[in-house]
C-alpha cells in the first residue's frame, strides 16, 4: 500500500472511530480545536444510494459563510455527492445548520478561503509542504491551483 493509501486509511479510521462519534454526542468542540484543526461534519445524501453520508472536513468561516476544500489528490466521493445535491446539513462544533453548497469560482475568494482553512488546520495545515501563515501568495496559488473550494451559505446567519 502506498503512503497516500496508508494516510487515507488512517484518517478514515480516525474519522469513523473517533471524530464522528464525538460530534454525535456533542463533543465537537473537543475534536475541533487549534491543535488538531477546525473540523466540521458534512451530512450528505449519497448520489448513487441515496443513503445519508457523514464526512468530517477542515473548514473556515469568513463572514457568514463556511468554506471547506477537496484536496487535489483526494478521490472526493463526498464532493461528488455535494455537487449532485447541494442542499446539505453541517455539524459545526457548537451546532447544526442547513445550507446551500457550491464550488467557488472566483480565484481571490477561493485562495483567501483556502489559506484560512489551512491556517485553521492546526498541524495538518502544513501537509502541503509550506507554512500557510507565511508562504508567498504566488507560491501558494501555484501549489494549490488544482484544489476545489466549497462555499456553504447557511440558511440562517451564523452567530
Amino acid at each position: 500500500m502506498s503512503a497516500s493509501g496508508i494516510y487515507r486509511l488512517f484518517f478514515r479510521l480516525l474519522n469513523s472511530l473517533f471524530v464522528l462519534p464525538a460530534f454525535r454526542i456533542g463533543l465537537g468542540r473537543i475534536v475541533s480545536n487549534p491543535v488538531t484543526g477546525r473540523v466540521m461534519v458534512l451530512i450528505l445524501k449519497g448520489r448513487k444510494t441515496g443513503r445519508t453520508r457523514y464526512t468530517p472536513v477542515g473548514y473556515a468561516t469568513i463572514g457568514e459563510r463556511i468554506y471547506c476544500y477537496r484536496g487535489e489528490r483526494s478521490q472526493g466521493a463526498w464532493y461528488l455527492n455535494l455537487l449532485a445535491e447541494p442542499h446539505i446539513e453541517v455539524m459545526l462544533p457548537e451546532r447544526r445548520i442547513r445550507g446551500h453548497a457550491e464550488e467557488v469560482s472566483d480565484d481571490d475568494e477561493k485562495f483567501a478561503a483556502l489559506r484560512q482553512i489551512l491556517k485553521n488546520g492546526g498541524l495538518s495545515g502544513f501537509i502541503y509542504g509550506f507554512n500557510p501563515w507565511t508562504v508567498e501568495e504566488r507560491v501558494f496559488r501555484e501549489r494549490m491551483r488544482g484544489v476545489a473550494v466549497i462555499r456553504i451559505d447557511p440558511e440562517d446567519p451564523l452567530t
